[in-house]
């Protein structure tokens, strides 16, 4: 594809951004960890590398109250540590800029010293924050300052302060949380105070040549939230104080949209920022499920936004913009939106990688180093362990020849991309089969391995991805011809009726159940339906682009029951920031979600059951059982039984639940290694 757009310089006047691709800001936990900043300086300069036009750190606090976890510049020896970083990207790439964003979590901080405009508690936090005082809003002010002198001081070519999300700035500008009765509260205009004297401030203290970013909430998702004139306002503001970019981001965390998950169409918000670009002067970045170049590409032609950023496509692939300038997008490791390895493990106060690509932020632990002594290996299995394990040990420099017994690569993966809002699971499959294909492994399809066969061909290791077994429950009438497996109901071997009993509520039940209750086009395919289905009003923007917007839903055309055994609430095991969508997609259609349940039998009347120590019967015609997996081990015992050099890995070692990232995570590590 030809890119007109996507790697114009940028000129600023004072300097200039190389293209127009930005890696977004994205805090990974490496800010806080044991050799944080070595481990952060080999993160951001491989990236640098890649070809990325201007990365974005992880937000970084200005002061003790603001910070997240212990990340701060507040000193000059902090400021010091920063410089590991980007001293290591400019040597990457002297033409690569770096700007460090300033976050100030206000009321979302975890920790007692919290602080906001007034003292109301967010849905999302554990804490009241304290109201800030008149010294206490000059204090912040100048941290802020401060911050951004330090960062100056670290080698930043700029910053960017976050004014959204629900973090302290943005909590200013919206009338439901801001109270107060002096100059930063009641009009708008005192709203937006606080925001434009940092910015102010800021620019005073650092000059005019020196990037100042501002990201605004330019659609916060909130019912009674920023309306569109008064997002407007704040973004001339904001060129009036000095700023060279703004940044547009859509929604606080609190908010009740999903705006990052895959069920979301591909730059479902650019259009926003198109428009808040005919408004201003200076560049704007768009963001959110800009996964690919050539969706980059049309964002920019359409005028929606002078820069792209691109924030988890960066995790899944560093070499993103070089493989798009080299004619090289069928290798690119594409973001798949599922969060499970990146926002999952950050809410979660855990290290962020990426579920496609174990090496994002672990790039001083894990290296795919050339062999010196190449091995002849056999991997049987082409599912997500088995291509993981397969292409790594290839690229190392191995002999590798991948078996299968089905028709094409994938495993599971092949149902996972069935289901609606699952449609990204297609470019991961396109990237192994490329990879296949470069590194010239011995792709072996409709090949059913046994031991005989492996021992004759004298491999020196054969890894076993022979995945799961799908687990039967003991139940009296399993055996009964209205119960199917989960397989057959993804891949429509079997008629599902209308009255349907989904037996497990994990990933693969909400799935089930994702798919059997969905009418017409995925929402992940058409922003018309995202929107309807999630109440945004992306035409007349009204208050946060959602008050008074109800969502329509189609109610599923069949009744379904999804249930578990735990107590727990069901779909408590889902990932934190996506399985409140998933649960309350789910509920809209109208699937009755329940909990505690024993089963008892099946029979021609349906599944009986006991809800509450009480007996029902669920008169329903289908069953579907989602009970969870046992390891496909079978070719391993009988490989070990011959004394074959067999290890297994995925969910042949391991199959408690279908966890791809562990599979990912796990064969990566085990073919760096051999």
């Amino acid at each position: 594809m030809t890119y007109k757009k996507l790697f114009e310089p940028l000129n600023l006047g004072f300097t200039s951004i190389k293209n127009r691709v930005i890696m977004g800001s994205m805090h990974t936990g490496l800010e806080e960890s044991e050799n944080g900043f070595e481990r952060m300086a080999a993160y951001f300069s491989e990236r640098a590398r890649g070809g990325v036009g201007m990365i974005i750190t992880g937000g970084i606090g200005p002061n003790e109250e603001a910070a997240l976890g212990s990340a701060m510049l507040s000193n000059d020896s902090e400021a010091a540590q920063h410089r590991t970083v980007t001293e290591a990207v400019h040597a990457a790439d002297p033409d690569v800029k770096i700007c460090m964003q300033i976050l100030h979590t206000g009321p979302l901080a975890y920790n007692e010293k919290l602080v906001a405009p007034s003292a109301i508690k967010s849905r999302i936090a554990p804490f009241v924050p304290n109201e800030l005082d008149a010294d206490g809003v000059q204090k912040q002010i100048n941290d802020h300052v401060r911050c951004a002198k330090l960062a100056k001081q670290a080698g930043y070519d700029g910053v960017e302060i976050i004014g959204s999300a629900g973090y302290l700035i943005s909590t200013f500008l919206v009338e439901k949380t801001n109270k107060r009765t002096d100059e930063y509260g009641g009009s708008y205009e005192n709203r937006m105070r606080f925001a434009l004297e940092i910015v102010q401030k800021i620019r005073a203290a650092v000059g005019d040549e020196f990037i100042v970013i501002f990201r605004i909430a330019a659609m916060d998702m909130l019912q009674g939230g920023m309306s569109w004139d008064e997002v407007v306002q704040l973004a001339q503001g904001l060129e009036k104080a000095g700023v060279n970019i703004i940044s547009t981001h859509f929604t606080w965390h609190e908010s009740a949209v999903p705006t990052i998950a895959t069920m979301v169409p591909r730059a479902a918000f650019s259009q926003v920022t198109g428009r808040i670009r005919q408004n201003v002067n200076v560049p704007m970045i768009t963001s959110n499920r800009i996964n690919m170049p050539h969706v980059a590409e049309e964002v920019l032609q359409r005028g929606d936004a002078d820069l792209v950023s691109m924030a988890r496509p960066m995790l899944a692939d560093a070499e993103l913009v070089n493989k798009a300038r080299e004619g090289r997008e069928d290798e690119i490791n594409t973001c798949i939106g599922c969060n499970q390895a990146c926002l999952d493990h950050s809410f979660a106060g855990k290290s962020v990688s990426c579920l496609v690509n174990p090496r994002a932020c672990h790039e001083t632990l894990l290296s795919y180093e050339k062999t010196s002594s190449p091995k002849n290996i056999a991997v049987v299995g082409a599912g997500p362990a088995g291509m993981a394990y397969a292409t790594v040990a290839a690229e190392r420099g191995h002999k590798v020849t991948l078996y299968d017994a089905a028709n094409e690569i994938g495993g599971q993966f092949n149902l996972a991309k069935q289901i609606p809002g699952k449609e990204e699971f297609y470019e991961t499959l396109r990237y192994y089969g490329r990879m296949i294909e470069k590194l010239g492994i011995n792709l072996q399809l409709n090949t059913r391995a046994d031991a005989d066969m492996l021992a004759a061909a004298g491999y020196d290791n054969i890894i076993i991805a022979t995945g799961i077994n799908p687990r039967t429950p003991d139940l009296e009438g399993i055996d009964h011809p209205m119960v199917m497996s989960y397989i057959d109901a993804i891949r429509g071997n079997k008629p599902v009726g209308k009255k349907v009993a989904i037996l497990g509520a994990g990933g693969i039940g909400f799935d089930v159940s994702e798919l059997i209750s969905h009418k017409g086009v995925s929402a992940a395919m058409d922003i018309d339906v995202f929107a309807r289905e999630w109440g945004v009003d992306f035409d007349n923007h009204p208050r946060g682009g959602v008050t008074g917007v109800d969502p329509i839903t189609a109610i599923a055309d069949r009744e379904i029951f999804l249930m578990q055994r735990k107590e727990t609430p069901v779909g408590r095991g889902l990932g934190k920031t996506t399985g409140w969508t998933h649960r309350m997609a789910l509920g809209r259609r109208g699937v009755k979600m329940l909990n505690g349940i024993e089963y008892v039998r099946i029979d021609d009347d349906g599944l009986h059951i006991m809800r509450e120590n009480k007996p029902e019967l669920l008169p329903v015609d289908t069953i579907i059982v989602c009970a969870g997996q046992d390891p496909a081990r079978e070719l391993y015992d009988a490989g070990q039984a011959q004394g074959l050099p067999v290890e297994r890995v995925g969910g042949a070692y391991e199959a408690a639940e279908l966890d791809a990232k562990a599979a990912i995570n796990q064969a990566c590590h085990m073919a760096a290694q051999i």
